[in-house]
């Protein structure tokens, strides 16, 4: 489990609810799942460093259904409060940094929480040249896709990834992607200090035109008109991840996409990609996919 901040869950009895599942696969998806079962009662509480998107259900993870009893809740997330009694599959959406509250007395209710490293979702948001939207609070609501994904992850995750660390990451990403599309707002003010999307559309652009040979952070910082350790510190707040890891981002991207094509071998991808050999190539799609070149070329 990436570390989330303080999370507190307990039951109406004082007991830890029964956890289903936990955890992430290999690999560097910035995403990861817990599924926990009450049956008494439902204390919730944290202040977090990642986003948590929660849903709340009572039957079994592996059945389409999502059954819930009409269970009371009361939630409060970052001095906002709602009393409700939430549909079955229903979302809440805590942003980093919120004090989060949530507490229920029913029994029997199933909570699937998934957390999303906000650096992660600050890449995707860039890369989909979404840069000024940030995650929107919610204290209620129903995405059904999002459901079923995160059910998805939950359910690899309690039967130690069956599916492979390949196929959670693309769910992983795939979970982040419909998170940005369709729960995220543009932010009110730009924020100064930030680096605006036609800089960083040059800066990817350069990069992409070098990824055959080395890329160097002054240069980035050259055509972004700043000193270079101005330039990493502001260019790091832009995007989520720093210059170095940005660019090795954009290698694996096109690496992934030549494997994939099928058409050259891994120490001609390594070569075009700006790589030291096949063998560095792959142990960084090992490090970031949770696979071999091999498993995803198949």
């Amino acid at each position: 489990m990436i570390d989330l901040g303080e999370l507190h869950l307990m039951q109406g009895d004082g007991n830890s609810p029964r956890t289903l599942a936990a955890g992430s696969a290999p690999g560097e998806s910035g995403v990861s799942v817990l599924a926990v079962r009450f049956q008494s009662g439902v204390h919730f509480s944290a202040t977090l460093r990642h986003h948590l998107v929660c849903f709340q259900l009572s039957s079994e993870l592996n059945t389409e259904r999502c059954d819930a009893r009409q269970t009371r809740w009361e939630c409060r997330i970052a001095g906002r409060t709602l009393h409700h009694t939430p549909p079955a599959g229903s979302l809440a959406i805590c942003p980093a940094g919120s004090d989060t509250i949530a507490n229920a007395d029913g029994g029997g209710v199933i909570l699937i929480i998934v957390a999303v490293d906000p650096g992660q979702l600050m890449l995707a948001a860039a890369e989909d040249s979404a840069r000024e939207r940030k995650l929107v609070l919610r204290l209620s609501g129903y995405d059904h896709p999002l459901l079923q994904l995160a059910r998805t992850l939950a359910l690899e995750s309690g039967t130690d990834y069956p599916g492979g660390p390949l196929f959670w990451n693309e769910v992983a990403h795939e979970f982040v992607d419909e998170l940005l599309a369709r729960h995220t707002s543009l932010s009110e003010s730009r924020e100064r200090g930030r680096l605006s999307k036609d800089v960083l559309m040059q800066l990817k652009d350069y990069v992409v035109a070098h990824l055959d040979g080395p890329v160097k952070i002054a240069t980035l910082a050259k055509l972004a008109g700043r000193s270079r350790y101005n330039f990493t510190r502001v260019f790091t707040g832009s995007v989520g991840v720093s210059p170095s890891r940005y660019v090795m981002y954009l290698r694996l991207q096109r690496a992934v996409e030549l494997v994939r094509d099928g058409r050259s071998g891994l120490a001609e991808i390594a070569a075009r990609t700006g790589f030291a050999d096949q063998s560095h190539l792959s142990r960084w799609v090992r490090r970031v996919y949770g696979a071999s070149p091999k498993k995803i070329g198949n």
